[in-house]
Order: C-alpha cells, then structure tokens, then sequence
C-alpha cells in the first residue's frame, strides 16, 4: 500500500457537452485524502459532488487535472485496467442500495468477492462475518425486498467493504433513511475508516453529516470551497 495519500487531486475538472454549451460539472478541484479520513463535499444538488466522485472512483476521467489514486496515476490506466482496479481499490455506497433483487444479503455482499476469484467457501464465511459485525447475521438469508431500508443500506456498506478496500466512497449514503437508519450508516463509514485505516469521500446535502467528518469541503457550481478541519462529534438530531 502506498504510504502517502490514499487521493491526491490537483486542478481536477471536468466538462460535458449541452445542449446550451459546455457544461462545467468540476472546476479546478484540489482534494487530498489520508489513510483513516473521513472527507465529506457539503453542498446542494447539481453542484457536482456526484461527478467529482465518479472520477475519484476512476468511473469517469476528468477533462484535465492530475489524478493520484492509492499510488496509482488514474490517467495511465487502460479501458481494461479500470474495472479491476475499481474493484480492488474502491468500495461504492449509493443513495439507492442498488442489490440484486434476485440475491440474499449474504449472495450480494459475496459478488464482488466472487468477481475477484475468491472461493466460494471463503466469499460466504467472509459475507456472513461482515453482516453479523453489522447486526444482520438474522438477514443474511432474506432478499432485499423483505429487507427495510436501513438494513439494505447496511447491505449496501457490507458489499462495499467486502475487499477491504482501501477508498470508500458514498453518494449521498442517508437521503433515503430516516434519521436513527441514517446516524447508523454513517457511524458504519467513520468506524471503516477508524478500524480499518480506509479513507472514506462522502457527498451528501445533509448539513447533520458534517458533524461526523474531519474534514468540511462546501461544493457548490462544481468549485471546492477550502476545506474545514472539524472534531468529529456525534450527528445532531432534526
């Protein structure tokens, strides 16, 4: 593992072609990410939280700026170096759970392990031990259906820890879970990044969220306000 910087992202943008024009969605962004980290982007929706995540994710290429991820330069990687590299490297979390409907929990959390060449036998011991470290050892055999949100979102982050990643990062990882489901989740996230050494992005309008991350960065119209050191403390109630 690299020992600087798990990110390191200098002068990132990124541009879309509109109907209108060009669109700037990232503009000029510069965000470092330690091992152990909790860094979240503060902002209203459209303000390009979810683009700059895509590309520290190595999902999209920025139009320009240097890319440093877990060591690796994002820009020398291939069409076919990606997936793999996204897969070993980075753990997603979504709004939405985005399980397989046709899966267990256990079958869910298994799937990247199983794309990754793990064995059968271990990938299941291995989804099993993360879902009973997250209260959901009973669920393990239930299809996210008969699931209710804040487990599935729990699913969710078991999924994305399944190999140990060493980048997680969550988009808007609360907007659909109550408060109690929410606080929950989030504790999930700051607990990866205490136990395991992982430094986690989360993009979220929840000014609550705030509370819990050691660094504060206000996107808004796709700039990076300065980032604001804070003490994690626990998540206010609304």
């Amino acid at each position: 593992m690299n020992a600087g910087p798990l990110v390191r992202a200098r002068g990132i943008s990124k541009r879309f072609a509109g109907p209108g024009g060009p669109v700037d969605a990232v503009r000029d962004a510069e965000l470092t990410v330690a091992p152990g980290e909790v860094v979240l982007l503060l902002g209203p929706s459209g303000g390009g939280k979810t683009t700059l995540l895509s590309i520290l994710g190595c999902v999209a290429r920025p139009t320009s700026g240097a890319l440093d991820i877990c060591g690796r330069d994002a820009a020398t990687l291939g069409p076919r170096e990606r997936p793999a590299f996204r897969l070993r490297h980075v753990g997603f979390v979504f709004q939405t759970h985005r399980l397989l409907d046709a899966l267990t929990a256990a079958e869910n959390v298994e799937v990247p392990l199983g794309l990754a060449g793990v064995p059968r036998p271990e990938s299941r011991e291995r989804a099993r031990g993360l879902l009973e470290r997250l209260g959901l050892s009973h669920r393990a055999g239930f299809r996210p259906d008969a699931l209710s949100g804040g487990e599935r979102q729990r699913v969710a982050v078991a999924r994305a820890l399944a190999l140990d990643p060493p980048l997680l990062l969550a988009d808007e990882p609360t907007g659909t879970l109550d408060s109690a489901a929410g606080t929950a989740v989030i504790e999930l996230l700051r607990g990866a990044a205490a136990e395991r050494g992982a430094g986690v992005v989360i993009a979220t309008h929840d000014e609550r969220v705030a509370a819990r991350a050691d660094i504060v960065l206000r996107m808004e119209d796709g700039r990076l306000a300065p980032g604001t050191l804070t003490k994690p403390g626990p998540i206010p109630h609304a």
